[in-house]
């Protein structure tokens, strides 16, 4: 105590100073318009950009949440969508019998590890077989494709990413019906190849490169990239096509699995032409 008193008295001629100061202040505030207006004009503008400040950190803290709740209902979206039901029309008698059956479901998943810069990259999700997932399932983004699920345990998956020299995305002309592999050439990883189109289509620059649909991996009309330069090399027959890919793989964080109920039976109708044609 007697230390305080000693302190008070120390320092006794500041804190009349601060008192009578803040006393004056607050005399001229509130006897004059002028001073009065401009002090809530300022308070007002601090409190202000205070309560700014404190809502953009409250938002960037709720940013996680917001974005799976924004993944889950992107998910149910993608299972409404056209492309995801079989066309299963049948017409008999001139009767038209039509079901809607889904053909395509959706699963979401977080990435919790990646490759970018490697010549082969993967990609490893918190989804794996206890959720459905199986090796061969196409992979995709909101902005398009990811690549094909590769390994599987009961609680992850790891993707093989389109950067990867084996992905060959059989991927589609848009307003044409010309379709190739998309391939990487492990440099950039925002660019790559699409081969085997004949160079006797007119290709544009910005003409949309999409999933052709011509396997049980993906959909039809998947985004996969625009055509950012495209020529005839060496004098061939087919165009060397660089396609600019619509995927950021540095930016990735949520992806879709595509699950294809027809996979199978397809796959076995497929596997026994194979076995016809080797006999």
């Amino acid at each position: 105590m007697n230390n305080l008193w000693r302190f008070i008295n120390k320092y006794s001629a500041l804190f009349l100073f601060i008192i009578f100061f803040t006393l004056s202040i607050s005399l001229i505030i509130r006897n004059n318009n002028f001073q009065r207006v401009s002090t809530l004009n300022t308070s007002n503008e601090w409190v202000g950009k205070f309560y700014t400040q404190v809502n953009n950190i409250t938002k960037y803290i709720a940013l996680d949440a917001v974005n799976k709740q924004l993944v889950a209902e992107n998910v149910q979206l993608r299972n409404r969508l056209k492309s995801s039901f079989f066309d299963d029309n049948v017409v008999v008698n001139t009767v038209d019998d039509t079901l809607n059956r889904i053909q395509y479901q959706y699963v979401s998943a977080e990435v919790i590890n990646k490759s970018v810069n490697a010549r082969n990259n993967y990609i490893t999700i918190n989804r794996g077989s206890k959720h459905g997932i199986k090796k061969g399932m196409g992979v995709i983004c909101p902005k398009g494709v990811v690549g094909i699920v590769w390994n599987v345990s009961p609680d992850f998956a790891s993707i093989q990413s389109l950067l990867h020299e084996d992905s060959k995305i059989t991927s589609s002309v848009e307003n044409t019906p010309y379709f190739g592999p998309l391939i990487w050439d492990g440099e950039n990883p925002q660019i790559a190849t699409l081969a085997d189109i004949p160079n006797q289509i007119n290709l544009k620059k910005g003409t949309r490169i999409s999933t052709s649909g011509l396997s049980v991996t993906f959909p039809k009309g998947i985004s996969v990239g625009k055509v950012i330069k495209a020529g005839v090399k060496g004098g061939g027959s087919f165009l060397d096509i660089s396609v600019q890919l619509s995927t950021d793989f540095y930016a990735l964080q949520y992806v879709y699995i595509i699950k294809n109920i027809f996979a199978v039976e397809q796959q076995n109708l497929e596997n026994l032409n194979k076995k016809s044609i080797n006999e």
